[in-house]
């Protein structure tokens, strides 16, 4: 009953904050068209909020105001819109077909413009109230990198560049982007010990791998990461943690009531219990675990008591017998390489062609670097036996995080692997000019990346698989809803954005349509003849029902799980 209830309640939440986004930047989008045909002199007869049967409606003066049935957008009703209508005389200082060109135009262009408008007005209540953003921490550091050799450490929170302060992370990769090929003086503060560390490393110039960025190299320090690993375990089957009940791929979320949120949290915790209790007590760990975190039906949240071990030595990982799960399988894909070679679930992958593998990363590149000739032996640890098994890899295409797809080779593993979220800082703008600032700098930002988006796609560089419909709007105005007021703004921002850029679109039927009609208009002096509107609406109709439905199917894919 209680999951009964907790999908109507998710099921009700997603209804209403989709309708809510949708509604208030359609509201706005026609309000654009609405308030520049009153101040033309047009009459508007209807204004509705959705298509359909109306189930409310209010008349002042000549306008009908609406909310009806479906609401999946909106319309503003002209008098004299169509073209070819039958005017009186009298009446056409009202019709929008007869006024002059450039009004006209005027009419069509407010209904996008009001949503870049509201977009601009949104992010400058999200920059004074305050946004979350990814604070300038540094997450994993790869081993032998330059970042490793440089001095950096997982944790160290970067306080300045070249003397310039570092409040968030993209801060850093702004003072990156603008030292390429040249070298940097960075002060780090430690994690644990809070000790002012500097550090000298060169800046390497990188092709940037967001195509839809118009940065088209970004600086880059190699081995230097966001994100860091979160405290999902390997348990051996004689530790203390599995006669507990604990299992491999838990993520310990807890240590005797302390929060643990990265992997490299743990071993700190567990020296401070030998520090603390003594060399005569014996340990007993409090452990928090969270299990099956993607699964709704099944996930939990548990704590553990784990006992028999003194602390006259240190309690460490390895006493615990404990580990990362970075080498670890997490899942073998049906009919892959990997399932025909025989690995299975819970193999720990110890080398690879006699390499020996440190992290995730190292098992990823092996396999890249397959040359396509012969197969590869791979080490695997499975329980206490050690196991050869040969596998020659597949070309596959996948999608990267960026949008793009990409063909390599795999052989259809997936591992335990799961990163923490980021430590995120308050970014709040208090003075009008900054407010304004960082506003434009949203919009102007967010314009470019949909404009570059729509590009990518025409162009077939970016992936028709990132292409979105109602579906998607939804999950994402779910999404953000759940998280709080300034994330839904946020999103309500970017959607109204890219109303805006896919009304300019020149699609018959799309604000962008009727705009060339009236640009060819004002050139040629006559308007275009009425068969030749009819029959590009006819084409224009036939374009949208066709991305809608496309945009519909992907939606199912995903929901289904095919992408």
């Amino acid at each position: 009953m209680e999951l009964i209830l907790s999908y109507l309640h998710s099921g009700f939440t997603q209804i209403f904050s989709f309708i809510v986004l949708l509604g208030v930047l359609v509201f706005v989008h026609e309000l654009g068209h609405f308030l520049v045909a009153r101040w033309c002199g047009v009459r508007v007869e209807v204004f509705s909020l959705g298509f359909g049967k109306k189930i409310f409606q209010y008349k002042k003066d000549e306008t009908t105001y609406c909310i009806s049935i479906i609401p999946l957008g909106g319309y503003v009703k002209m008098f004299g819109e169509q073209p070819g209508e039958t005017i009186p005389a009298s009446e056409r200082p009202f019709s929008f077909s007869h006024k002059k060109v450039s009004q006209r135009i005027a009419v069509i262009l407010a209904g996008p413009l009001m949503n870049l408008i509201f977009a601009f007005f949104i992010f400058m209540i999200v920059s004074s109230l305050g946004e979350l953003v990814k604070a300038p921490v540094v997450g994993e550091v790869q081993p032998m990198s330059a970042a490793s050799i440089a001095g950096f450490k997982p944790g160290d929170r970067i306080m300045s560049v070249n003397n310039e302060a570092v409040k968030t992370w993209d801060d850093f990769q702004d003072d990156l982007d603008k030292n390429l090929d040249s070298s940097v003086a960075i002060a780090v503060e430690r994690e644990n010990t809070k000790e002012l560390v500097k550090l000298d490393i060169p800046v390497k110039a990188k092709k940037n791998p967001n195509i839809v960025s118009s940065k088209k190299m970004i600086g880059d320090i190699d081995g230097l990461n966001l994100f860091s690993y979160a405290a999902v375990i390997a348990v051996s089957p004689s530790s203390p943690f599995a006669a507990a009940g604990i299992i491999s791929g838990d993520r310990v979320s807890k240590i005797n009531g302390v929060d643990i949120l990265n992997f490299r949290d743990l071993a700190p915790e567990l020296d401070k219990l030998y520090n603390i209790a003594g060399a005569t007590k014996p340990a007993e760990l409090k452990i928090t675990i969270a299990r099956n975190e993607g699964d709704p039906k099944t996930k939990l949240e548990k704590e553990f008591t784990i006992t028999g071990f003194h602390t006259s030595k240190p309690i460490t990982l390895d006493t615990l017998k404990i580990e990362s799960t970075q080498l670890y399988v997490d899942r073998v894909m049906p009919d892959s390489p990997a399932q025909a070679a025989g690995m299975l679930k819970g193999d720990r992958i110890v080398s690879i062609n006699g390499k020996k593998l440190v992290v995730w990363e190292d098992i990823l590149n092996n396999i890249k670097s397959y040359e396509g000739n012969g197969k590869i032996t791979m080490e695997v640890l499975r329980g206490t036996e050690t196991v050869k098994v040969d596998v020659i890899p597949n070309m596959t295409t996948h999608m990267t995080p960026h949008g793009t797809e990409e063909k390599r080779f795999t052989i259809g593993i997936s591992p335990y692997l799961m990163y923490a979220a980021p430590e995120t800082v308050l970014l709040k703008h208090t003075d009008i000019s900054s407010i304004v600032k960082r506003s434009a700098d949203r919009t102007w930002d967010v314009s470019v990346m949909t404009v570059l988006s729509f590009a990518k796609l025409l162009s077939a560089e970016l992936s028709p698989k990132n292409i979105g419909g109602i579906f998607s709007i939804a999950q994402a105005a779910n999404e953000t809803f759940k998280i709080g007021l300034v994330a839904f703004l946020q999103m309500m921002a970017l959607i109204s954005i890219n109303l805006f850029i896919l009304n300019l679109l020149p699609i018959p039927i799309l604000d962008g349509g009727h705009l060339v009609f009236y640009f060819i208009e004002a050139i040629k002096g006559s308007p275009m003849s009425i068969n030749k509107i009819e029959l590009a609406h006819k084409v224009g109709m036939i374009l949208l029902f066709s991305l809608m439905a496309f945009a519909l199917f992907n939606d199912v894919r995903r929901i289904l799980g095919f992408m």
